[in-house]
């Protein structure tokens, strides 16, 4: 009998994760060897338990999923990475698959096909959401510079382009010219409308301001 799939669970939502891993546990070939709710806690778990797949979501605190699909395939290569979020964004897919995952679907992927993105992931094989590969194709890369991206990051938390000046040691003038140029790089009306826009194409990926 071949030994079954270890896996690594990383999810920031206690209830998700528990959910995910009493699901997969009920598969033969596979057994959860390890959980973490943080992304920064990814690699150190990742060492001591050595998983064959690591199951990770995007946004968690100390390090979003994307980053520690970087990290981890750069220091345990043997260890495939799925990415498994809520949030199904086609800039999120084109991250990941550049960081080195070897899949990306929603959470709300089917218990049994997601036991088989596993299968399919751990055996070397791509495994994307069709819908949101589709989506990922049409809505290209992001458009936005990095110090636009960082200006649109910092706007989520509201406050005046003074406020973010200070926040982010710019002065307001050049904030202004930022959030500008982001605004009709995304076709937006308004600096809000702009950070919707970008924050659902996953353009926003990344610590705030």
């Amino acid at each position: 009998m071949t030994e079954p799939i270890r896996l690594l669970l990383a999810d920031d939502q206690a209830l998700v994760r528990g959910a995910l891993a009493a699901l997969l546990s009920l598969e033969p070939d596979l057994t959860v060897v390890a959980e973490v709710g943080r992304g920064d806690e990814v690699l150190a778990a990742a060492r001591r338990a050595r998983p064959d797949v690591a199951l990770l979501d995007v946004e968690m605190p100390g390090l979003d999923g994307i980053a520690a699909t970087a990290l981890l395939r750069a220091e345990l290569p043997g260890c495939r990475v799925l990415v498994v979020t809520t949030f199904g964004r086609p800039g999120y897919l084109r991250l990941a698959m550049e960081a080195g995952a070897g899949g990306f679907v929603v959470k709300d992927t089917p218990a049994r096909q997601l036991a088989d993105a596993v299968r399919r992931v751990h055996a070397g094989l791509r495994v994307v959401d069709p819908t949101l590969a589709a989506e990922t194709l049409a809505s290209g890369e992001s458009p936005l510079t990095d110090r636009e991206t960082e200006v649109l990051r910092a706007a989520r938390a509201g406050g005046t382009a003074a406020d973010l000046a200070r926040r982010l040691h710019l002065s307001e003038g050049t904030v202004r010219n930022h959030l500008s140029a982001a605004i009709g790089k995304t076709g937006a009306r308004t600096r809000a409308e702009a950070v919707r826009i970008a924050e659902d194409r996953g353009w926003l990926l990344g610590d705030p301001g």
